[in-house]
């Protein structure tokens, strides 16, 4: 196998890992240079790391052994696990963030982005189901690595689940923030399947508007508004599929 060529600079921010990984969680530094990152990764006041960062050239960084849990994900949820710092990999992606500034991801990083992730992926028996936005887990407080990040690229060389989109016959589809519906339900139901934190109820609250927004983010980039129309709601039919 190839080996991937890095450089090191450790973070002290980090504790004894004692689960099997499990997780990818795929970020965004949302700083203004690369050098920034690596200060607050360095930093024990930040109380904040991650495993792996790739800087807008290609450069590949390791902050924490991968024996060790980086922290990198914070209050977090997928599939019914909480905190996934404990049993996931954190990798970081040199880039500005949302704002005035987001950009897409340099080809380069993402070339070594898919190296990499094609040796987790293989070391760990990570299943491409569990290679994850951190807006994916924590919907509520974040955006990364957001709607630039090119995950249909990632799903055609089998690195991260992304679901071809298919047409579906379906009615006049149309929920948003405030409504109450026994469909909602359902849609809560498959959006939990995927992974998501949902309430079971039928009630279309913020927090359900905010894991629309970071699913849209995900599997349907194209529109980011937190309200399932035809197009959503037949995109969470694809993806609860084989989630």
């Amino acid at each position: 196998k190839k080996k991937v060529n890095y450089s090191e600079v450790l973070s002290p921010n980090f504790s004894k890992r004692n689960k099997k990984i499990k997780y990818i969680i795929i970020h965004y530094t949302g700083t203004n240079s690369l050098s920034e990152a690596l200060d607050i990764f360095k930093d024990k006041n930040s109380q904040v790391s991650c495993h792996w960062l790739i800087s807008k050239r290609g450069k590949l960084y390791k902050i924490v052994d991968e024996k060790n849990v980086a922290w990198h994900a914070g209050d977090s949820f997928w599939k019914g696990e909480r905190m996934l710092n404990n049993n996931s990999i954190g990798i970081e992606l040199d880039n500005i963030g949302h704002g005035f500034k987001y950009n897409i991801f340099s080809n380069i990083q993402m070339r070594v982005l898919e190296r990499l992730l094609k040796s987790l992926i293989y070391k760990y028996n990570i299943k491409k189901q569990n290679v994850l936005a951190h807006s994916d887990i924590s919907p509520d407080r974040k955006l990364d690595p957001g709607e630039l990040f090119n995950w249909n690229r990632l799903g055609k060389k089998n690195l991260a689940y992304y679901p071809r989109v298919k047409k579906y016959e379906i009615k006049d589809i149309f929920f948003k923030i405030g409504d109450r519906n026994s469909e909602i339900r359902m849609v809560k139901k498959k959006l939990k399947k995927i992974g998501y934190k949902c309430s079971q109820n039928n009630y279309f609250d913020l927090h359900f508007k905010l894991v629309i927004e970071a699913f849209q983010r995900r599997f349907f980039p194209e529109k980011i508004n937190g309200i399932i129309d035809d197009k959503v709601y037949s995109r969470i039919i694809d993806v609860s599929k084989n989630a």
